[in-house]
């Protein structure tokens, strides 16, 4: 009876200390959306909330990571942040100020100019944020395709300033 209590007692802390070690290391959190970027001399503004994006015009990503207490991780505690299309193609993402200067806030962001031979369509994507510590976290947006981004037919006209 001692032996099998004191191997319960062994097991019950060997399997804290893996949970301790587990959460040490942390899930990664990601929340993201997506926008229209500033261009010169392209329509529409800029830094808006928007999921349709013709060929010529610039999609930003953005995206925030946090921790498993839901702190905020800058380029310190996140080693990378890559926004991956269906078809293979990847933007590394970068973290800094926005919104004017001083910055209005701070979060991870990458762009993208759609090609003119882009194929129109919804299309799923993903963010794959990676910490310092390894651990990794993917965002998607939801698969309805409205919350897609969506390549939509013809081009925007850039004027010349």
């Amino acid at each position: 009876m001692k032996t099998s209590i004191l191997s319960v007692a062994v097991l019950s802390g060997a399997f804290v200390g893996i949970a301790g070690l587990a959460q040490a290391a942390g899930p990664l959190i990601v929340e993201g959306d997506i926008v229209r970027g500033a261009q010169q001399g392209a329509p529409g503004p800029a830094c808006v909330l928007n999921g349709q994006f013709k060929h010529l015009e610039k999609v930003v990503w953005r995206f925030r990571v946090h921790d498993q207490t839901g702190k905020a991780l800058d380029d310190k505690g996140v080693k990378s942040l890559v926004v991956e299309l269906p078809d293979g193609k990847k933007f590394e993402a970068r973290y800094g100020g926005h919104g004017g200067t001083p910055p209005v806030d701070t979060f991870w962001t990458a762009t993208w100019i759609v090609p003119a031979d882009y194929p129109n369509g919804s299309f799923t994507y993903k963010a794959i944020a990676t910490g310092d510590d390894g651990a990794t976290a993917t965002w998607q947006p939801f698969l309805s395709k409205p919350s897609q981004l969506q390549v939509v037919a013809g081009e925007i006209e850039i004027k010349k300033p």
